[in-house]
Formats: C-alpha cells, sequence, structure tokens
C-alpha cells in the first residue's frame, strides 16, 4: 500500500464533491458504463468521505470502492431494475464542520443510504442527523468500540472491524517480538483513545506492562514534550496511534533518542502509509504495523480501472462491500427505502448460500426472490451483528524498509466474540 501523493490528491478529487455519478450512460461524467437498469427516481446512495483533512489519503481508494459497486449494480440492471445513483460530499476531518453540512446536504437530496464517514469522530459529528432522519449508515472505516453500544445506533452499520480486534492483534504482535515495556502515545478522539485502551487491555493480557498511555491533541504541530515522556519511560517499544500528525511526531522522537531503530515503533491503520517522500531514507526501517482488511489484490485492478492514478487501497474493498451489501438488502426487500435497506442488512450477510461479490449475490435473488444469500466481501466475510458491526476479520501486519515502504507480513483471521 502507498501513500496518495499529496501533490496529486486535489486532482484526484476534483469535481468529486457533491457531484451525481451517472447511473445510466453519460460516460463522461460518471467514468462507468450502464446496463439496462431503467433511469428515473431509485436509490440513492450517498458518501461522506474525505477529500481534505487529515485522513484525505484514504479518500480516492474509498471513493473507488464506491464507485466501483455502483457500477457493477447497475450493469446488472440496478435496483429493482432502476438505475443507482451516487452523490459524493467531502468530510473534512474532527478540527472542520464539514460533515456535518455534507449530512444536511444528503439528507436534502433524499439519499437512502450514507457510506462514511471514515473517521470515528467525524462520523460522531453525523450519526444523530441521519438517525433521526431514520437513514442508513454504513461505515468502510470506522473502527471505534464506542460504536458497539451507542444509543442512537439503530441505523449504523460499518464493514470495518472494531479496535477491539486490531487491539488484540497489534498487542499479540508486540509481545511476540519480545517486548515487555510498551508505551502508547494517540491523538485523543474515539479512534485514538478507543484503539489506546484496547492495545493497553491486551497488552497487559498477554503479560506485557504499559509504561506510559499519553493521549495528545491531534492539532498539535510540536511534540518536544511527548518525546520528553517517552524517553523518560524506559519503554522498549511505542505504538504510534496517530494520523497524520506522525510527519512532525516522528522526528520529535527520534531526535530525543527515541527513534524507529532505538525501540520498537508500531503504526496503525491511521498512519500505516507510504513515507518514501516525507522521511529520510531508513527513518522507519524495521518499524511495523497493523491494519483491518484481507488482502486487496482480488479487486485492486477493478479499482485501477475507476481511478487508474489509484496508489492507496485501504478500505477500498470495505467501500466496496459497504455499497454492495446496501444494494443487497433493497433487492432482498424489494424496496430501497433506508427501513428496508436496514432490515435486511443482517439477512444479506450470514447464513444462507455463500456468494462473493455484488454481482453473484444479486443472480441468487434474481433467481429466487426469497433465496437466503450470505455475502462474502472483498474485505472477508461480512457478518453483521445485531449492532451493526462486523463479528469476524481479518487484520494485517506489516513492516517498513529502509526505503520507508511497508510489505505484509501476514494476515491473521479472528473473531471478535472470542
Amino acid at each position: 500500500m502507498a501513500r496518495f501523493p499529496r501533490a496529486l490528491l486535489a486532482a484526484a478529487t476534483a469535481g468529486v464533491t457533491a457531484f451525481a455519478l451517472a447511473a445510466c450512460g453519460d460516460e463522461e461524467n460518471s467514468g462507468s458504463s450502464s446496463g439496462e437498469c431503467n433511469e428515473g427516481d431509485g436509490m440513492t446512495v450517498g458518501t461522506i468521505l474525505p477529500q481534505t483533512g487529515s485522513l484525505a489519503f484514504l479518500g480516492p481508494p474509498e471513493f473507488a470502492g464506491v464507485d466501483l459497486a455502483i457500477e457493477e449494480i447497475n450493469e446488472f440492471g440496478g435496483v429493482l431494475d432502476t438505475c443507482v445513483e451516487v452523490l459524493h460530499e467531502d468530510s473534512g476531518d474532527a478540527s472542520t464542520d464539514i460533515a456535518s453540512q455534507a449530512a444536511d446536504a444528503l439528507i436534502a437530496q433524499d439519499a437512502n443510504v450514507v457510506i462514511g464517514s471514515a473517521s470515528s469522530s467525524v462520523s460522531f459529528q453525523f450519526i444523530d442527523k441521519l438517525y433521526e432522519e431514520g437513514i442508513v449508515q454504513i461505515s468502510p472505516a470506522n473502527t471505534s468500540p464506542d460504536f458497539t453500544t451507542y444509543e442512537r445506533g439503530d441505523y449504523y452499520f460499518r464493514t470495518a472491524p472494531s479496535d477491539v480486534l486490531q487491539g488484540r492483534v497489534l498487542a499479540d504482535t508486540i509481545i511476540a517480538d519480545g517486548h515487555e515495556k510498551i508505551a502508547i502515545l494517540a491523538l485523543q478522539d474515539a479512534y485514538g483513545t478507543g484503539l489506546a485502551a484496547a492495545v493497553e487491555e491486551n497488552i497487559t493480557a498477554f503479560g506485557g506492562e504499559v509504561v506510559m498511555n499519553t493521549i495528545y491533541d491531534p492539532t498539535a504541530t510540536e511534540f518536544s514534550a511527548e518525546a520528553g515522556q517517552l524517553a523518560a519511560a524506559d519503554a522498549d517499544a511505542v505504538v504510534l496511534i496517530t494520523f497524520n500528525e506522525i510527519v512532525n511526531l516522528g522526528p520529535a522522537l527520534a531526535e530525543a533518542g527515541q527513534s524507529a531503530q532505538d525501540l520498537g515503533w508500531y503504526l496503525v491503520d491511521g498512519n500505516l502509509a507510504d513515507y518514501s517522500a516525507e522521511f529520510p531514507e531508513g527513518f522507519l526501517d524495521g518499524a511495523k504495523g497493523t491494519y483491518p482488511g484481507a488482502d486487496p489484490a482480488k479487486i485492486q485492478e477493478r479499482l485501477l480501472e475507476i481511478n487508474p492514478d489509484l496508489e492507496e487501497y485501504t478500505y477500498g474493498p470495505e467501500s466496496y462491500d459497504a455499497t454492495s451489501l446496501a444494494a443487497l438488502a433493497a433487492i432482498a426487500g424489494e424496496g430501497y427505502d433506508s427501513e428496508t435497506i436496514k432490515d435486511n442488512l443482517i439477512d444479506v450477510s450470514t447464513g444462507g448460500t455463500k456468494c462473493e461479490g455484488f454481482t453473484a449475490c444479486a443472480e441468487l435473488l434474481a433467481e429466487d426472490s426469497s433465496a437466503d444469500i450470505d455475502y462474502e466481501g472483498y474485505s472477508g466475510p461480512i457478518e453483521f451483528s445485531p449492532e451493526g458491526d462486523v463479528s469476524a476479520a481479518t487484520i494485517g501486519v506489516y513492516q517498513y524498509s529502509a526505503d520507508n515502504t511497508f510489505t505484509n507480513l501476514e494476515y491473521r483471521f479472528g473473531d471478535l466474540n472470542e
């Protein structure tokens, strides 16, 4: 996986905000081909995903995943023989109110389901609005454990696993590498504090000791105090739960004698990316990290057909799966209103006949409208719990080399109910 170059990001997302991907024909606007679906008032999918802000590097693969699913759905014949339309909106990040405004725009345009956001904290900015309007929300990337028990989460689902699982895999990796005294540096938001708590719980359970757990201001640009704390903690490994702040945090740690070569560095999905342009050669050599998701190789070529400039694939498969599941729920329930989608998402994701991807599952429903299907996604098996969580998932473990890029070491499958 590679970070989407900042210089190309604006070009890749230009014109994406609030545009409608043409559901039938109009390839000049949409970049997708039409099938035999009928134009008209049909299912509308809205997205609230990052074009700007600290997670903007995740936007291109997420948009590509949604658009790939829309293209496939409409080539198959749409939902209930009518083409599906998609409206893209920017989520910004937790420091802005962009996502809340995006939700208002999608509500005004009668979206039946919203895919997004990438950031857990950003999703909390508009989850209540969608709940009050009775609109289904499916995040391809939210991992905060707080969503599992959220009081107004009846319409909320996610295709990425709770950080309860990533925390377990990351802690196991750290202890297996021989570390005993672990420090944690995490940004102050729902994602950062939730993952930090999961890591600390599992480090302790696996016999390690957490000697420091510091939560920092994500808007900070100067980290000498945190670097000093880490140096004084006498840790032999540090977990860095950050977004793009790592480009400032990392050098501060190295200057304090706490580089990736001085002690073990462990990154997470919020910052695991290609830093060949940001850091000098060898800066991240030996550092490891994790992020949720199965091997994206099966869908990479198809995502590149949607966006040939794509260099980042994180959460692209989860975005495809979220969109496909919404469409299948509508087909199975014979209605694309949000209530029908909500009521059928669990049914199409669990039990029944296993099928991979939208088309294979839609064919089973076309043969028998009462068919019981069990959707298997490109991000892994998707089996929604009553709380809207995926009950099992894959976490990838990665390692950096001297050029500050990383490669996969292994994929670990885990069950959240264990």
